[in-house]
């Protein structure tokens, strides 16, 4: 549908907590980050000897992790295994008791969470949760990446610039045939590709991704499958799954987390015969 043909929505007052402003990167040779292994070079996101305990459980276990801007990688593991530790303490929700995290070159650990939200780090849950008595095209348009303060959110309007956005989006997660109808009426599939849409529009540089698969049918598997290979050709995207044939679909590499430590990594078909792998996550 044109921009003509859709009516103007009338403005939006968000209920929106002040969002903090933007902070200079810090100098990690200041900040005890400057060893040279930990320089960004190719590496978006880089975790290093990460240790989060519970009560002396520990989920995460000297970690360490990396992904390269542009990579599309899955982890899986057993529960219990640490993976959404893992996410918490990207998105800055726990933190680590010892051990490094870095993102480009920012220390995340110094950041709180909407600060680490707004360098780039997206992440979905593994429900879906969106505004089900919204459209579609409501739901997006909420969540896109502008400049709204505590005073300007107040009578945000949408601009000819946010549309195309939003239609960009819609198109990418296969949503644009649908963007007038309600959310809460989409198939459980349907849900899940909004709710990494609502993701897109706030221009991350890396999705985290929760199981996205748990729920859908073959056909919407399928699809899950082409849509986090088309954002992965300009974001690097963490896929977190169970599903071992949805992680062979996506054609990726593979970290295999086990007691909060990486057990294996490489291509599915190394790691899954994997003698280690074979021991403790496929149940020998």
């Amino acid at each position: 549908m044109t921009e003509t043909q859709r009516p103007s929505p009338p403005p939006m007052i968000l209920n929106m907590a002040p969002i903090p402003p933007e902070q200079p990167e810090i100098d990690l040779s200041l900040s005890g980050y400057g060893d040279s292994d930990l320089s960004s070079g190719s590496s978006l996101l880089m975790m290093q000897s990460v240790t989060v305990s519970f009560d002396g459980f520990k989920a995460l276990n000297d970690l360490s992790f990396a992904i390269a801007e542009g990579e599309l990688r899955a982890i899986i593991g057993p529960n219990g295994a640490g993976k959404t530790t893992f996410m918490d303490v990207v998105t800055g929700k726990t933190r680590p008791d010892t051990g490094r995290v870095v993102f480009g070159t920012t220390d995340v650990l110094r950041r709180s969470e909407a600060e680490i939200a707004r360098l780039g780090i997206g992440r979905k849950f593994q429900r879906p949760t969106v505004f089900e008595h919204q459209s579609v095209f409501e739901n997006l348009m909420m969540a896109l990446a502008n400049a709204r303060g505590p005073v300007s959110g107040i009578f945000y309007s949408l601009t000819g610039r946010d549309r195309a956005r939003v239609q960009a989006v819609a198109e990418q997660i296969h949503l644009d045939h649908v963007l007038d109808s309600e959310a809460g009426i989409l198939s459980h599939g349907q849900k899940q590709w909004l709710e990494i849409g609502m993701l897109l529009a706030q221009e991350p540089k890396l999705l985290l991704v929760d199981e996205p698969a748990a729920g859908m049918t073959p056909a919407e598997r399928e699809r899950t499958v082409e849509i986090l290979k088309d954002v992965a050709q300009t974001k690097s995207v963490v896929v977190i799954e169970h599903d071992m044939e949805f992680v062979r679909n996506l054609d990726c590499r593979v970290t295999v987390l086990h007691e909060g430590s990486v057990l294996a990594e490489g291509y599915i078909d190394h790691v899954v015969n994997n003698e280690e792998v074979i021991d403790v996550y496929l149940g020998r």
